[in-house]
């Protein structure tokens, strides 16, 4: 990923060691079976996602394509902690290069996000990046790096905690920086299925569901972050950004933490009804579906076979 040199988002908070040290635990932790944690609304169904349909109908009669969309980006989880001991509590450097790298990315998701959003008429409100080490308050609870990098609606912020991608790459092989990219235009998506309403109306609605079928509305939840992170690599093609076998880190990182690979290297085996974030198969196919495409309406999960 040619990334050096670019565009570096102000939105990134770095809080690397202000909080309490603590072991690692499992970087792929599901905090409640969501890295979307709940506590935005009670109560109310599912019904039909509103705000999402407004959107991708607009998308889809505009004709929006992000192929098409944005020439300059200025409009508009191998760095990292080992984490074979408990996570330090050292303070990096302010201009160090994860930090960088991170920043470069955000603004990156930040170009092409308000560009779609202006084209649809809206504006596109930009979500902060807490960075942070062994573990960091947010408005939805303790971030640690047990949980894994998850996004909190409440403050719309994604925290995360950058030894993950060391995890990530000794423990499942999903190694390169476009893999690391991904974790953060996927997290990235959940800001924007906030801002569209698909966020609250799962969140509401969850109360009300069986834990069966919560488990299965959460995997097309995160399949369509999957697939809005697809769209934002397409994006970065488009601007010359990736670089060659790029796209199969992504695609190698997001085969790697399927559900059902998950849970066949914790446990030998794997229980379907538990899955909460897509198997590897389909996790990889909604981030190529984005790819191939360049458009919202094709990350319609909620109402096409996933």
């Amino acid at each position: 990923m040619d990334w050096k040199g670019r565009r570096q988002s102000g939105n990134v908070q770095d809080e690397r060691g202000t909080g309490p040290t603590q072991s690692p635990g499992d970087p792929f932790g599901r905090r409640g079976g969501l890295n979307i944690p709940i506590g935005s609304g009670r109560g109310g169904g599912l019904g039909s996602i509103v705000l999402i349909v407004i959107v991708f109908g607009v998308l889809y009669f505009m004709g929006v394509d992000v192929t098409q969309m944005l020439g300059s980006g200025d409009q508009v989880q191998n760095p990292g902690f080992d984490q074979s001991e408990t996570v330090r509590n050292d303070k990096p450097a302010t201009n160090d290069e994860m930090k960088a790298f991170v920043s470069t990315v955000l603004a990156e998701t930040e170009d092409m996000w308000n560009g779609i959003f202006a084209a649809a008429g809206r504006k596109y409100v930009e979500p902060k990046l807490v960075m942070f080490s062994g573990s960091f308050p947010s408005a939805c609870g303790m971030a640690s790096a047990a949980t894994g990098p998850f996004y909190c609606p409440t403050d719309q912020k994604v925290y995360l905690d950058t030894a993950f991608f060391r995890e990530m790459e000794r423990r499942f092989g999903a190694s390169g920086d476009f893999a690391q990219a991904y974790v953060i235009s996927h997290e990235v998506g959940h800001h924007v299925q906030n801002l569209i309403g698909v966020l609250p109306k799962f969140n509401r609605a969850r109360q009300s569901m069986g834990e069966g079928e919560a488990n299965a509305m959460s995997v097309r939840v995160e399949l369509q972050a999957d697939c809005f992170a697809g769209i934002w690599a397409k994006f970065t093609d488009q601007k010359g950004i990736l670089e060659r076998g790029d796209l199969e880190e992504a695609l190698n990182a997001a085969h790697q933490i399927g559900d059902d690979n998950l849970q066949k290297q914790s446990q030998g085996y794997v229980v379907p009804d538990s899955f909460t974030h897509g198997t590897s198969a389909q996790r990889a196919k909604w981030f190529r579906i984005g790819f191939d495409t360049g458009k919202m309406a094709a990350c319609d999960t909620f109402n096409n076979s996933i």
